[in-house]
């Protein structure tokens, strides 16, 4: 069902609200007082110099309420500009302090030192305007006789005319006196735009406004711009932001009445409208329309994306502010509910495009990132860690909470809820909690999280699976001992498909993005099937055994086994390779640790040189970012592919020879391009900037 934009049309339509205002002639500003006061304005303004407040030695005139009004000052009938009156309310405070000698003597103090308790009292009256780019400050001195000055009554009003600011500007009004007693009062004025005034024709500025509608045209939204032929003026769409400048997202200079539609996939909150003629010192109306649709607040958090930028920093991209907040969570396989880490950590309040910090001393595949919005409604929710160390794994989480006197306590993270371990639960995880406890201090557990109260671990769970199917297993052996023969004569070349074969993906780790690009095509890879190997789902065991053991012993058991060795080529591998090539004394891995790649080249190389690559070894780069023929000439005596072009090639490369099937490796090569498409997208157009890849700008249709 539509949204019901008539709402719209009724808010700016062609019946404003009006204003009727009074005028006033003449340029020179006045003041006037309530009866029985006397005043005056100073001719000239002053500075703005507020002081200190200091204490007042008997009765003062204070003010104590600001009340505004709207008016016209005008040089001729059709020439005024808009001012604002401001009226100031006066209050006697404070009272006469007895004199010391009074207090002493209990007598009339000195003749000559006796204060005229029956004269009148007098102020001055600061009144300072603030409107951007304009700020003045102009001086009133009252005056109340004594018959009026009772202490903490009203003494009446003294009302300044007038302080001139620009239409649909913001004015902030303080008033005090000099010296000053008291706090200063504030108000803030909204002045309103030419569609609020009734007397937009006495005003130069709006004589040629453009009348704007928005209106509905099946599920988008129509702008009707009712003008003149003859006028031209530019129409600017952007979308507003809390801090800072707009985002600019399109804008055009038009001529005469004009229907512009924008697509409903376009609408977010935060989308403006601003027109004005194209004549010098034109008024610019702006209208917001969207910041309630239902449906744009929709478009807004479907575009939002959530993006990891290093191991502990992350940030929310969206084009319009988002009242939200996050939290971590736990996913485990099997695709139950994502579980908050609520406590032992806490939800944190989001504020768009700016980076954020988890408080965590590990990455981990499960770990994902929750995402609501101010009406406890989840809105997005993704695992930022799975693109860069895989797919889901089969670990546990525990939780461990220390109390007095160095008391640790666990429980195991499980669907039904937080398991104590040691438990006579029915549970998995109370069933091997011992186990786990005993993982935990040998080492075997990922430390994910640490403060003072407790900490968070990952505990492998992948060797006590079979135990959970010890008894099917038995209950099957003589089954699958019948079948066991069959299916190696008639299903051999099914089982060594289902397998699948190895595969090595090196890759030199340019940067961050590259690395998530990696993993988007490694977890592609495997779902083929192909049992991939790629250094950044073994993190432990590369800091643990060195990168080039690390190479040297995935490079024997993937050959071993007869698969193949894939080299991925990027900017970064190929100024390595040629490095290494014009200079075999440099140390591969000195500088990176976690780059296998540098510590492969000691290998790969005299595999190349000596002639043994054919057979093991294929190369890939991915288009757009480095051309085939940027591959040095020495690694391209192996097929070399460009992805996501050549990804049937590829993978008929990658597969065993039996398995070739033209259909199936048709299918797969789809499935890994869909796979991909998202990372590469994220990698070449980074979400969040405005530019084609959000959908077709909004098109000019046809003037009426």
């Amino acid at each position: 069902m539509p949204v019901p934009w008539f709402l719209l049309s009724l808010a700016l339509g062609r019946s404003p609200m009006v204003l009727p205002l009074e005028r006033l002639v003449g340029p020179q500003d006045a003041t006037h007082c309530s009866p029985g006061l006397s005043c005056h304005l100073w001719d000239d303004d002053i500075l703005c110099l507020p002081g200190d407040i200091v204490p007042a030695l008997g009765p003062v005139l204070v003010p104590t309420h600001l009340q505004t009004e709207l008016v016209l000052r005008c040089g001729k009938e059709t020439d005024c500009d808009l001012c604002v009156r401001v009226a100031v309310h006066l209050a006697v405070h404070g009272h006469w302090e007895e004199h010391e000698d009074e207090k002493k003597f209990g007598g009339a103090a000195d003749p000559g030192l006796e204060k005229p308790r029956n004269a009148s009292l007098q102020a001055q009256v600061v009144l300072s305007f603030q409107a951007y780019p304009t700020a003045r400050c102009v001086l009133l001195e009252v005056q109340v006789p004594a018959a009026l000055v009772q202490f903490g009554q009203s003494v009446g009003s003294v009302v300044y005319d007038c302080f001139e600011a620009a239409l649909g500007s913001e004015v902030q009004i303080w008033s005090y006196t000099q010296p000053r007693y008291e706090k200063k009062l504030n108000l803030t004025q909204q002045l309103p735009d030419c569609r609020g005034l009734e007397v937009r024709n006495s005003i130069r500025s709006c004589w040629a406004l453009p009348w704007l509608n928005v209106s509905a045209d099946g599920d988008n939204a129509r702008l009707v711009l009712n003008v003149s032929e003859e006028q031209h003026f530019s129409l600017f769409l952007y979308w507003k932001q809390v801090q800072g400048p707009p985002k600019p997202w399109w804008q055009k200079n038009l001529t005469g009445p004009q229907i512009i539609t924008l697509n409903h996939t376009d609408l977010v909150p935060c989308l403006c409208i601003q027109v004005w003629p194209l004549e010098l010192d034109s008024f610019r109306t702006n209208i917001c329309p969207f910041r309630e649709d239902p449906r744009a607040h929709r478009n807004l958090w479907r575009a939002a994306r959530l993006r990891l930028l290093t191991l502990q920093s992350w940030r929310l991209e969206a084009l319009c502010p988002l009242p939200a907040e996050a939290a971590l969570c736990w996913q485990a396989p099997g695709g139950d509910p994502c579980q908050p880490l609520v406590p032992p950590l806490s939800w944190e309040n989001i504020t768009v495009n700016k980076v954020l910090e988890f408080p965590l001393l590990e990455g981990h595949p499960n770990l994902c990132v929750q995402q609501v919005n101010s009406w406890e409604n989840l809105q997005l929710q993704e695992c930022l860690w799975a693109d860069s160390l895989g797919p889901l794994n089969d670990d546990v989480l525990l939780l461990e909470t220390r109390g007095p006197q160095n008391n640790r306590s666990f429980c195991a993270l499980e669907p039904s809820g937080c398991t104590s371990l040691p438990s006579r639960a029915s549970t998995m995880a109370a069933r091997l909690g011992e186990y786990l406890l005993q993982d935990l201090q040998s080492g075997q557990c990922l430390q994910l999280w640490n403060d003072d109260l407790g900490a968070l671990w990952a505990c492998p769970m992948d060797k006590y699976s079979h135990k959970r199917w010890a008894l099917v297993w038995l209950a099957c052996l003589l089954f699958a001992a019948a079948l066991s023969l069959f299916l190696l004569l008639r299903k051999d070349h099914a089982k060594a498909a289902a397998r699948g074969r190895a595969a090595l993906l090196l890759y030199s780790a340019d940067d961050s993005s590259f690395e998530r690009l990696v993993g988007a095509l490694a977890s592609a890879l495997c779902e083929l099937p192909l049992r991939v190997a790629v250094d950044l789902w073994s993190r432990r065991e590369l800091s643990a055994q060195g990168p080039v053991a690390w190479f040297h012993a995935q490079r024997r058991q993937t050959l071993q086994e007869g698969g193949m060795v894939v080299l991925l080529f990027s900017p970064g591998a190929v100024a390595l390779c040629s490095e290494w090539l014009q200079d075999g004394m440099s140390v591969p891995g000195a500088n990176c640790p976690h780059d296998a790649f540098r510590a492969s080249l000691s290998c790969v190389l005299p595999d190349f040189l000596q002639g043994r690559a054919s057979g093991r070894y294929v190369a890939a780069c991915f288009d757009r970012l480095l051309r085939p023929d940027a591959v040095p000439a020495l690694f391209r005596t192996v097929p070399v592919f460009s992805l996501p072009s050549q990804l049937p090639d590829f993978l008929g490369a990658l597969q065993r020879p039996s398995a070739l099937r033209p259909r199936r490796l048709r299918e797969s090569a789809e499935q890994v391009s869909r796979a991909l498409q998202p990372a590469l997208e994220s990698y070449f157009h980074p979400p969040g900037t405005p530019g084609q890849g959000r959908g077709v700008g909004p098109g000019t249709g046809d003037g009426t």
